[in-house]
This record gives C-alpha cells, sequence and structure tokens, in this order.
C-alpha cells in the first residue's frame, strides 16, 4: 500500500506546542491541569496574619515599649578613673529605647575623652542596662612636666598628667636637646626606644629599676637602686644586653656599674 504523498504531509497540523527532546509536542498552557495554581486558603491566611502580628508585637516592644528602655549604667573595670567619669564620657541617652542605644558611639566618646582607657566594651544588659566594661592603661615610666608626671604606657603612649608620681614605675628623664637624635628621629621615637629597653630588662633589674636616661638614641643607660648604672647602648640586640646584664649581675653582685652597650664584652666595675 502506498504511503502518503507529498502534498498529503504537508497539509498535517503542525503539533499544537514546540516540541520537546522526544519529538513530541508539548501541550499548551490552557491545558496545564487545573488546580495547580490555587489560591490560599483561610489557614495560610490566617499563619500569615498571625506572623504580621508577632513581627509588630516584637518591634512595639523593642522601641515602643517602656520596659526595654536605658535606665541604668553600670561600670567594670575602672581603677584611677571612678565609675561616675566613665558614666560621665560615655552620655548614654537614659530612656532611649536599648536597641537603639548605638554603643559605638558611647566607645568612641569614652576613647575620645578618658584616654587613660586602652580599651572598651560596650553591653546592653537585658531589660533596662548599660554595661561599660573598662580596661586602663598602665603606666610603665613617667616623664617629668614641671610638678607634675605624664605616665607613658608599655606602647609609649602618654595618656594622661597626674599631680602625684604612682608607687614604683621609673622615671624617664630625656635628656637630648644638644643631640641630632632628636630632630633625626623625634621625641615619640626616642621614648618609645625606652619603653622597649624597659621591657626587655631581666626581672632582677626590672625590679630594681628607678630612672633612665636618654641621651642620644644610641646612647640609654639606666639607674637602679643602690646607686647602680647601667649602660644599655641603643635598644638594639636587647635580648643578649639583657642576658649579659643577668650574668653581671649573679657574677659581680657588689659592682655598681654596668656596661652592656656591647653585649658580646659586657664589664663591670666599681662597688
Amino acid at each position: 500500500m502506498a504511503g502518503p504523498t507529498t502534498a498529503e504531509r504537508g497539509a498535517r497540523k503542525p503539533p499544537d506546542g514546540p516540541e520537546g527532546p522526544d519529538g513530541k509536542a508539548r501541550p499548551r498552557r490552557e491545558d496545564t491541569p487545573a488546580g495547580r495554581f490555587r489560591r490560599p486558603g483561610p489557614r495560610s491566611l490566617l499563619i500569615a496574619l498571625g506572623a504580621l502580628v508577632l513581627v509588630a508585637g516584637v518591634a512595639w516592644l523593642l522601641y515602643g515599649s517602656a520596659w526595654l528602655r536605658a535606665e541604668h549604667v553600670t561600670t567594670r573595670g575602672a581603677e584611677v578613673l571612678t565609675p561616675v567619669e566613665v558614666r560621665a564620657a560615655a552620655a548614654v541617652p537614659i530612656g532611649s529605647p536599648l536597641i537603639s542605644v548605638d554603643t559605638d558611639a558611647i566607645e568612641a566618646r569614652l576613647r575620645q575623652k578618658l584616654p587613660r582607657i586602652d580599651s572598651i566594651a560596650v553591653e546592653r544588659s537585658w531589660p533596662d542596662g548599660i554595661e561599660l566594661v573598662v580596661t586602663e592603661r598602665k603606666p610603665v615610666l613617667l616623664l617629668e612636666k614641671g610638678a607634675n608626671f605624664v605616665e607613658v604606657d608599655a606602647d609609649g603612649v602618654r595618656f594622661a598628667t597626674v599631680g602625684k608620681a604612682p608607687a614604683g614605675v621609673p622615671l624617664l628623664r630625656l635628656e637630648v636637646d644638644e643631640s641630632p637624635s632628636l630632630d633625626r628621629f623625634g621625641a615619640d621615637r626616642l621614648v618609645a626606644e625606652a619603653v622597649r629597653v624597659r621591657s626587655e630588662l631581666p626581672a632582677k633589674a626590672a625590679a630594681d629599676l628607678q630612672s633612665m636616661k636618654v641621651v642620644s638614641y644610641d646612647y640609654i643607660s639606666l639607674e637602679l637602686s643602690g646607686n647602680r648604672t647601667v649602660v644599655w647602648g641603643s635598644s638594639g640586640e636587647g635580648g643578649a644586653k639583657a642576658r649579659a646584664l643577668e650574668a653581671l649581675m649573679k657574677a659581680a653582685p657588689e659592682a655598681g656599674h654596668f656596661d652592656v652597650s656591647a653585649p658580646s664584652a659586657p664589664a663591670a666595675s666599681g662597688s
């Protein structure tokens, strides 16, 4: 039996939809089974409404109610600073919603107004408090300033001026007015070098340290209790100089003068 003619083949209707990978025609959109796109039912609407009410209630509780507001400010960690000073510098907006208190701004105010503060954590204490956790800078050296003293911390930061020298903190004398080191390095760099030397002293020398003197970048000397002196030189080779000084102090405990500026050839003299 003969197959369809070319005319008959051309007269066939094209498929209703685009062909798929297997060559079969896909149904048109109107052939999609009914019910695939259903409207939300009453249960779904109730769930959505409940979620909206919950969000609105939480927002009102945090921002609109009188319960969760900043009413109390407490401090921890302050030693030289008083809680009154810390709270005044923090300027916490009392009465504001606790959630909206800008803790970063409080931290910035404290750092700006109280340089004695080394680090500060501002924490919300629910339901109605702000807690300020303070870590103060510790002086490792003192610079004379008229009748007062400038405290210098372990990073070389001059952070406070006090009228009375804190007990146990050595004095630092900068005698560099005639030294080229002042123009070349600046006073802050020379103070930092002295702090570095202070941090590298052996335990016994550190405990006995009463003052340090910086004459130039390359000449730093120490005064220990018992009228003993140490020529340290520059801050370089600090570890080697510390070991040499410790060995000298053990070998010549009665000596009054130690020189470790050349740690490979240290010397002790006097009594």
